[in-house]
């Protein structure tokens, strides 16, 4: 018999029309065409309910999970709606410093290059990818000063306020954690990090009024952007499961404090499916 495989899907945003300068992510008619794919063709389940199934080994064949990273306003306004209408269930999580009219920094660089930067989409998208690779690692403080200096336009807001947490969690979602202000744990002190994570899981924890137990690292690459000290970290304040961007499928024998987890970057609906199964030939 097979070892029973979870797959679990990473989204950060659902635009409400294609953009040329981010065509990895999905408009909502893509975002609706994935979700009734995976609705035929796989068994979605809560994340939490998953990884319990997945440690006592009572996982359904072909189960997966979809989880959203960072906050974005767009999945509670757009693809809360999408879900709803598959009866499909989706974990988000929250990097808390953003919520209520607050934004990322990624989102001000790609700011900065729409207003600023000429040529094609395809030279503003490798502009874009320069910066962030040029900004990522810096230390936090330095790199939001680098990104202030740029004068990015602000135009709406892009993140959620704390009332479309709620309104997840009435339509049936799960909230996880994702630090409060979302750095690169292994780039600060260890008590910087600790602080960190322990501060966004009680801001959720103060909206939700229930214990958050789940939990998505920022940028997620183990032994670059956290390593096993902030897994024990994780551990320690009572997370009963964390998922990493290591590309992958878990199973029982998983650290379930370091899940794999899918990012679905194809545009058509064919090779969604095939990169799909595809990855749930990596157990990890």
């Amino acid at each position: 018999m097979m070892t029973p495989r979870l797959s679990i899907l990473i989204y950060h945003r659902v635009l409400a029309r294609p953009d040329p300068l981010l065509p990895s992510l999905p408009d909502v008619r893509r975002f609706d065409r994935q979700m009734a794919l995976l609705k035929r063709w796989f068994r979605i389940l809560p994340l939490s309910l998953a990884v319990r199934r997945l440690q006592d080994e009572t996982l359904p064949a072909r189960a997966a999970c979809i989880t959203f990273d960072d906050g974005y306003a767009d999945n509670a306004e757009l693809a809360l709606p999408v879900l709803r209408r598959h009866g499909l269930h989706a974990t988000f999580f929250i990097a808390s410093a953003y919520l209520n009219g607050g934004r990322m920094w990624n989102d001000d660089v790609i700011a900065h290059v729409r207003r600023s930067a000429e040529g094609t989409p395809a030279q503003q998208r490798a502009a874009i990818d320069r910066m962030l690779r040029q900004f990522k690692y810096l230390p936090f403080d330095a790199r939001q000063a680098a990104v202030a200096a740029l004068k990015p336009p602000r135009g709406d807001e892009l993140m959620m306020r704390s009332d479309q947490i709620s309104a997840l969690l009435a339509a049936g979602m799960e909230i996880g954690a994702h630090t409060h202000r979302h750095p690169i744990l292994a780039a600060m002190p260890d008590e910087q990090a600790r602080a960190d994570i322990a501060e966004g899981k009680a801001a959720l924890e103060a909206i939700t009024r229930a214990p958050v137990t789940l939990f998505a690292y920022p940028n997620g690459k183990p032994g670059v952007d956290y390593t096993r000290r902030h897994v024990d970290m994780v551990g320690a304040m009572g997370f009963e499961a964390a998922v990493s961007t290591t590309a992958g499928a878990a199973y029982p024998g998983s650290d379930m404090l370091q899940l794999p987890r899918f990012t679905p970057w194809e545009q058509d609906r064919p090779r969604f499916l095939l990169r799909l199964l595809e990855s749930r030939l990596r157990a990890v």
